[in-house]
């Protein structure tokens, strides 16, 4: 392959860090400002898919660049992606969910203590909300952070490969509304 100028191979290296900068920003920026939907990353894509995808961009930059030999050491950065992947997944199995949107709760409803529970099939937190129309203000809350549903179920979805689901349920309470949620 023909070597190439400085000029040429700084303007590779600029266009694979552009490249590498926009996928990291991709996989990490929407979940930070808890994003959801079907074209934002799962927290277990973070771990498997975005070196997987670094990957491809830098051996195509190695590619341009005539080093061949750079692209040999390439694998152990996506094998070491799906060890890891995989590690968070089987940790993530059973473990309660986070706040996943439905926490912090609407600024007017006072918010019980969120309780973990767990049972056979897995884990969820619930908690009782109280305040006026409590029902219809949580339903707002969790349609306002990605939730869709109806009044009783309502679920949303991350992920491009491999979709992460959580859903909760709302259940009318004597002074308020019960919450729950869970990975699905």
């Amino acid at each position: 392959m023909p070597n190439l100028g400085e000029k040429s191979r700084s303007r590779t290296r600029v266009i694979v860090g552009l490249i590498v900068l926009a996928l990291v920003v991709w996989f990490v920026v929407p979940r930070g400002l808890d994003w959801s939907g079907p074209w934002v990353p799962s927290f277990t894509e973070t771990f498997w898919l975005l070196p997987l995808l670094v990957s491809i961009v830098l051996g195509a930059g190695f590619l341009v660049e005539g080093r061949t030999v750079a692209v040999l050491l390439l694998p152990f950065l996506v094998v070491g992606g799906f060890v890891a992947g995989g590690f968070v997944a089987i940790m993530r199995m059973e473990a309660p969910p986070g706040d996943e949107g439905v926490l912090p709760g609407p600024a007017g409803l006072r918010v019980g203590k969120a309780e973990v529970a767990c049972g056979s099939g897995g884990c969820w937190r619930q908690f009782d909300a109280t305040g006026d129309r409590a029902h219809e203000v949580m339903r707002a809350h969790l349609a306002s952070r990605g939730y869709r549903g109806d009044d009783r179920k309502m679920c949303r979805r991350t992920g491009l490969v491999a979709a992460h689901e959580v859903c909760a349920e709302l259940k009318d309470a004597s002074a308020g509304v019960h919450v729950t949620w869970y990975v699905n």
